[in-house]
């Protein structure tokens, strides 16, 4: 029996037992944290022992490594993240025993609506970007924000804050519709592409998913008036746009050739100007999206400009890693063509002989459903590395490899095994160069090797 989010209202209480199944996870960890600074007892499980693991059992959590029934103890509620399937043996447990069990995703919907303010970032691309950029801005106006990304931001130190104000931040996800347990007072849309087509059955159904999202927001909608599939998903409703076109009601003028100096003008008026430190038109269109929060929110400009100044990026977002023999490594989390193309477009401003692109694609449906659109992307870089696919949350029911995108290329590389790639990159960089590992997966750790 599935159970709704008002339901969890109960169990989110001081003195209840909570037990998170995935406990590790990028968004699981602050999840425990935040319900332990409420007064819950937390206890979980996970496959594998990491530094998050490590860390939550510091802060006297109990972790129990592996999956079990009898791991849940006498907890009040289970709390799953969405790779945990009904065939785990402590969901099974649970049910046996009578334990309601909940999304993740239900847990922070019922966090927010503790919260005067609830922001919530959401589009296929370019959210834990944004949501990291508007963390600086809220951090720069002393707002203390709770907040919730799903990377690694510096400033931070981390990917979450638990902070004393009255807002709080998340990205906010349409896998599985998990947006639709969120309590939105302010509900950002940065752009809308056919993706997670292993549950989206197409493009109108991703739409349909984004109008419910913008319709539980209780004070307004900003989203990108540039982006044809986010203003048909939005017709009719009455939403706050942002973009370079010069008809939205946030808008760029005076802006520099590389995308990264602007004014930003909000309803006719000079907000403030930008200078930023990152890359690509991808990312002044999530910066835009950032002052539009501050200027709904009531921040003054130069407070959303100084907040900026200082984002260099957040974890995996064309993260600087290094350099070898004379190359610039470059580490992205890019796995959709969109993503792929803003990546690729970014990083030719930046003045390199070449681009080696070292590409490991994310999950076998993904790959299959987009398939043309990856290797119109994979023709454009000067040298293409492409590991095998990273399975995620599947099996490879398709038979579908990256030697067949290869296949389609004029030339290139595949490697079936990362230190394959590592050797490859160690072979091929020269002075001058960039080398970006790109992907959802761990390519990240072929650059490292590297260096």
């Amino acid at each position: 029996m599935e159970h709704n989010t008002l339901e969890l209202q109960e169990y989110i209480q001081p003195g209840k037992k909570v037990h998170l199944i995935g406990i590790g996870g990028v968004s699981m960890r602050p999840l425990g944290l935040v319900l332990q600074g409420m007064g819950l007892v937390v206890s979980g499980s996970d496959m594998n022992s990491s530094v998050s693991t490590d860390e939550l059992i510091a802060k006297g959590i109990r972790v129990e490594i592996g999956h079990r029934a009898e791991n849940i103890g006498d907890a009040d509620c289970i709390i799953r993240t969405a790779a945990v399937h009904n065939d785990n043996p402590e969901i099974a447990g649970a049910r046996a025993r009578g334990i309601p069990v909940f999304e993740r995703a239900q847990a922070w919907g019922i966090i927010m609506r503790a919260y005067k303010n609830a922001i919530c970032i959401s589009g296929t691309h370019g959210k834990t970007t944004t949501t990291s950029m508007v963390a600086h801005i809220l951090m720069e106006a002393q707002m203390d924000p709770t907040v919730m990304i799903g990377g690694y931001l510096p400033l931070l130190h981390a990917g979450h804050r638990v902070g004393q104000g009255d807002t709080i931040l998340l990205e906010s996800c349409e896998y599985c519709d998990s947006f639709l347990n969120f309590f939105p007072t302010l509900a950002v849309i940065l752009n809308i592409e056919a993706d997670h087509l292993d549950y989206f059955k197409d493009l109108a159904d991703v739409e349909k998913s984004f109008r419910e999202f913008a319709d539980l927001s209780t004070g307004g909608v900003l989203a990108n008036g540039d982006d044809e599939n986010t203003m048909q998903t939005l017709q009719g409703m009455d939403v706050i746009t942002f973009g370079f076109g010069k008809d939205n009601r946030i808008h760029a003028s005076d802006v520099s050739n590389d995308w990264r100096r602007f004014d930003v003008v909000c309803d006719g008026e000079k907000y403030c100007r930008f200078e930023l430190p990152v890359h690509g038109h991808h990312n002044a269109i999530n910066a835009l999206a950032a002052a539009g929060v501050a200027w709904k929110m009531g921040i003054p400009g130069e407070i959303a400009a100084k907040g900026l100044s200082t984002f260099h990026g957040a974890g995996r977002r064309l993260e600087f890693k290094g350099t070898y023999n004379g190359a610039d490594v470059y580490d992205d989390y890019a796995h959709h063509p969109g993503e792929l193309s803003a990546t690729i477009d970014a990083v030719r401003t930046m003045g390199y002989k070449r681009i080696i692109f070292a590409f490991q694609p994310h999950t076998y449906t993904r790959t299959k459903a987009l398939f043309d659109d990856f290797v119109e992307q994979l023709k454009r870089p000067d040298v293409v590395i492409l590991a095998e696919i990273y399975a995620a949350r599947e099996r490879n029911t398709i038979g579908i490899s990256s030697m067949d995108l290869l296949n389609r290329l004029d030339g290139g590389y595949y490697c079936a095994t990362l230190p394959e790639v590592t050797e490859k990159l160690r072979e091929l960089a020269q002075p001058g160069d960039v080398i970006l590992t790109v992907g959802a997966g761990d390519i990240y750790r072929a650059g490292e090797a590297l260096l």
